[in-house]
């Protein structure tokens, strides 16, 4: 039995490396945030994270939704979300990034409709490439970007339920800016998420990867989008323990860094993407872990 349990540990420990190490090179925003929570919790971010990086790798893997290969790119998807819902059902698996995963679940106690939500979001990037109106992409963003923000939410143990809608925001307003720096690799991949409603009105065109009167004024009125989105985020942080609220405040004034950084180019998502480097990233982290709560 000890040689079982000394297994099991050894194998949790493996997976949230990984996991980590998943998060520190495609979600460094999260990352950084991360930094700033006690051990528990940051390795439960990263878990979370890692799911969804581990999902999103699927659908958006070269030539995923090419005619004939969208059939194959499902059975992938579908397949992960099994091996996941059976980890989170046996409560381990043999694979350690799952088995990390599934303790997350457990321990935190994070909704399983939430899962649900997620993969059927997931299984649209398959199927849907435009969004008419921001309605649409709204209802996209439920399951790929609102439902974030519930999951991450019994991670970072809110002091009251009015901390949910806020959190749903700001998982809003990640993947908007998301949206807005990933323009043209997006396009390489078949799918533009700005509503066709508002190119239209803008008379901007993304396909033309080309920085014009209309294109910047299309960003602007993103971007102004987006920072509301921020706005109606940050009235959540109140409902955070300390450790919590400074690490959703740093990922947060990261993640808007970026929007700057698309002003400071001229909206040009084309030539370059728009990061904000990490010497900032763990500056304003190791500022917020610097502070005290009162």
């Amino acid at each position: 039995m000890t040689a079982l349990l000394h297994h099991d540990d050894d194998l949790l420990a493996e997976g949230y490396r990984r996991c980590a190490e998943l998060t520190r090179r495609h979600g460094t925003t999260y990352f950084w945030g991360a930094a700033i929570l006690p051990a528990p919790q940051r390795r439960h971010v990263h878990a979370v994270y890692a799911l969804c990086r581990l999902a999103d790798d699927i659908v958006d893997a070269a030539g995923a939704t090419t005619q004939g290969h969208v059939a194959t790119t499902t059975a992938a998807l579908e397949a992960f979300r099994g091996r996941f819902q059976d980890a989170v059902a046996a409560g381990t698996s043999d694979d350690p990034v799952l088995a990390a995963v599934a303790r997350t679940v457990l321990d935190a106690r994070i909704d399983p409709e939430c899962f649900d939500r997620f993969f059927g979001a997931m299984a649209q990037d398959l199927d849907t490439t435009r969004y008419a109106r921001w309605d649409d992409l709204l209802d996209y963003m439920e399951g790929s970007a609102a439902v974030i923000g519930e999951m991450m939410l019994p991670v970072l143990q809110p002091t009251s339920p009015a901390a949910r809608e806020p959190a749903r925001a700001l998982g809003l307003a990640f993947q908007l800016t998301n949206f807005l720096r990933d323009v043209d690799e997006d396009l390489d991949r078949g799918r533009v998420y700005l509503p066709q409603e508002d190119l239209e009105r803008f008379s901007a065109d993304p396909a033309a990867r080309a920085v014009t009167p209309e294109w910047r004024e299309l960003m602007r009125f993103e971007i102004a989008r987006n920072r509301e989105l921020y706005r109606e985020a940050d009235a959540g942080l109140a409902h955070l323990p300390g450790p919590s609220q400074r690490c959703v405040r740093t990922a947060r004034v990261l993640y808007a860094g970026i929007l700057d950084r698309i002003e400071a180019a001229d909206y040009d998502v084309f030539s370059s993407r728009a990061r904000v480097p990490t010497w900032r990233k763990a500056g304003v982290a190791a500022r917020s872990l610097a502070q005290r709560d009162p």
